[in-house]
């Protein structure tokens, strides 16, 4: 059977309660008889002695041991809490107040005598008892002279075998034993008002264990449980780790339906793929196998295979942005930020769409013409991104249309926008467009081939410059892209 927090700090509660309970009833005790004791000894120190001074039987030397027993007895009947021995220099009891057979030795050691002789102020002295082989007890003590010759001493223990007798009979009398039983019920209430106690403080935590299992039950999905209210202000930790767990379950929630939606988003990108992948494959193994099956003239023959050539070429550009936009969201991609003319990259590109643009009749031009500005960014990336953005301009970019890239300075920071006049796109569909293979209504009809990946790497690859894309578009008018870089420090290229 698993015990809860609550019955294991109640169980460990009871017990040490239980153990400090009986050492501290010992401690009282042991602390009651010490004190005692040595309160009782140093009330009667003198007795021994006094009884030495005034009594002509011991002031004189002891020689009759009889009249000397029957002076203890005497003694005895006034002050039954005493006893009275007469012990020679060497220990031994040489007579006695007890009764025959009562003393049960005849021998006691004489260091402790000697000690509350010489050291009256360090009690309490405990003497051997000659009533208990070995007990011990309070004492009086005097030595007994004859001239300069010690004859013996005096020997009085104080609480005598009748006293032990009467104290343990007050002990079993009904008054004390309601008094221990007040002392009982009052530390069993005690127990028990910290048991309540604990009950209390473990409470809550009892309360988020049993909403931890419901939630692992229910596989953390907030829809089919409710969360608990925790008091965010207040000072219990477990309430503040309640509502930590709260915010805990919400994120794995939203996570977990991330994951989902990213996970449907990539079984239609895949059957999406598979259909563009299957387009150019299929044709081109229809041209191959017409190539294969019939012989045609040589004019007709190299018709087919530019077809299929273009294929290839269309289904290795389709492969290619695939994988890089696979290795763009793995994480794995690196970025090598360094200092370079951005100009002169600005022109590099252009370049490569120079003959291109020529023949469909789109100027490009670049803004300012002399572009002498320093950036600070991965290159090979910014290149990346500025040509996905011109092709895409020069695909929906009709005949006399214009293409433009412009530089403004703003601060320490550089803005790059790419301008078009081509067909524009429609605001509602202007949040889609950096998604994987979403087809907006301006590229439907499109004859010229592409894979549709080249928004959504560009959107990837500007996070990985640390900066945002930001897009506006009118239908008929154009369309602007545009990000900023960081300009370069006068100190950097130096750096680099």
């Amino acid at each position: 059977m698993k015990l809860s927090l609550y019955h294991k700090l109640a169980m460990s509660l009871a017990g040490i309660f239980i153990l400090i309970a009986s050492l501290f009833i010992w401690w009282t005790q042991a602390l009651s008889q010490v004190s005692r004791a040595q309160a009782e000894q140093q009330l009667h120190m003198g007795l021994a002695e006094h009884l030495v001074g005034d009594n002509p039987l011991l002031q004189q030397g002891v020689y009759d041991y009889k009249a000397l027993e029957n002076l203890f007895h005497t003694l005895m009947v006034l002050g039954p809490s005493f006893e009275f021995y007469f012990v020679d220099p060497s220990g031994k009891l040489l007579t006695y107040s007890a009764k025959p057979g009562e003393v049960k030795r005849q021998t006691i050691n004489l260091v402790p005598l000697i000690k509350l002789i010489d050291q009256p102020e360090q009690l309490p002295v405990y003497g051997d008892d000659p009533r208990n082989e070995c007990g011990e007890k309070i004492f009086s003590v005097a030595p007994v002279y004859n001239g300069d010759t010690l004859q013996g001493y005096l020997y009085v223990i104080i609480g005598s075998k009748l006293y032990d007798s009467i104290i343990s009979n007050i002990k079993g009398n009904d008054q004390l034993i309601i008094g221990l039983s007040w002392l009982g019920l009052a530390l069993a209430f005690l127990l028990t008002a910290l048991l309540l106690l604990f009950k209390y403080l473990t409470r809550p935590v009892a309360a988020l264990t049993e909403h931890i299992q419901q939630l692992e039950h229910a596989q953390f999905d907030i829809s089919k449980i409710t969360l608990l209210n925790w008091n965010k202000a207040h000072s219990n930790e477990v309430h503040q780790l309640g509502e930590s767990v709260n915010n805990m379950v919400k994120t794995i929630d939203l996570q977990v339906k991330q994951l989902a939606e990213l996970d449907d988003q990539r079984r239609q990108l895949l059957a999406h793929l598979s259909h563009d992948l299957r387009t150019p494959l299929a044709s081109l193994q229809g041209y191959l196998e017409i190539i294969a099956l019939k012989k045609h003239d040589p004019e007709q023959q190299a018709l087919h295979l530019g077809v299929a050539l273009k294929n290839c070429d269309q289904l290795k550009s389709l492969i290619d942005q695939i994988f890089e936009l696979a290795h763009l969201e793995s994480g794995h991609a690196n970025v090598q930020f360094e200092v370079f003319n951005l100009g002169e990259l600005l022109y590099d590109v252009m370049a490569k769409f120079a003959i291109r643009a020529d023949k469909m009749g789109v100027s490009l031009t670049i803004s300012p013409t002399v572009c002498d500005i320093k950036a600070y960014s991965d290159i090979g990336k910014l290149e990346r991104v500025l040509t996905n953005l011109i092709e895409n301009a020069l695909r929906h970019t009709g005949e006399e249309g214009a293409i433009e890239i412009e530089v403004n300075q703003r601060g320490e920071h550089l803005t790059v926008t790419v301008k078009d006049t081509g067909v524009g796109i429609s605001a509602k569909e202007l949040p889609y467009i950096f998604e994987a293979r979403y087809r907006a209504s301006n590229s439907k009809g499109c004859k010229k081939s592409h894979a549709g990946l080249g928004l959504a790497i560009t959107e990837r690859l500007i996070k990985l410059l640390k900066t945002d894309i930001r897009v506006q578009s009118k239908i008929g008018v154009g369309t602007e892209f545009s990000f900023q870089l960081r300009e370069a420090e006068p100190y950097s290229e130096k750096a680099e």
